[in-house]
């Protein structure tokens, strides 16, 4: 009950947060915008704006595809998304709002990415601003190579 109750506050955070963004905007939580947010926020991976669409169809939503591609800047403006890389053409987001900042290990032949937290080099970045004088305020790190299974199928074909 109480991991529910949870939920609940957290999905009237990002609720009400999306709600007082739009309202400086002078727009609403219309029905489909609360419908693609309430979707953005039960997945719990990457996504493109087909996939979110595709998932949407899926739960018998009539939002548009145009609704999505419209939503998704005022959800990033708002601060419960970022877009987190592109990849096969497609840009691909994440939802951030109540997660801490991470990296991402993105292969670059299947396309997996991998999460791992910041906490290990975080002083490192933090220093080298200081050495820098400079001022950080926000990071986005994506590093690119090879996973395991592909890196083990690379070494089986050779």
């Amino acid at each position: 009950m109480r991991l529910n109750l949870i939920k609940d506050k957290a999905m009237q955070d990002h609720e009400k947060l999306f709600t007082q963004y739009l309202a400086t905007r002078g727009l609403r939580l219309t029905k489909p915008r609360r419908q693609i947010l309430n979707t953005v926020f039960a997945m719990h991976e990457h996504f493109n704006a087909e996939q979110l669409y595709d998932r949407m169809r899926i739960l018998s939503s009539d939002v548009s595809r145009a609704t999505i591609y419209r939503t998704l800047p005022l959800m990033m403006e708002a601060g419960l998304i970022q877009h987190s890389l592109r990849f096969a053409a497609k840009d691909v987001y994440e939802h951030i709002f109540g997660h801490p900042k991470h990296l991402h290990w993105i292969c670059r032949k299947c396309g997996n990415v991998t999460e791992t937290s910041l906490s290990a080099i975080l002083p490192q970045l933090e220093a080298a601003a200081r050495e820098q004088h400079f001022k950080l305020e926000d990071y986005n790190l994506n590093l690119q190579g090879l996973c395991w299974k592909c890196r083990q199928s690379e070494n089986e074909s050779q």
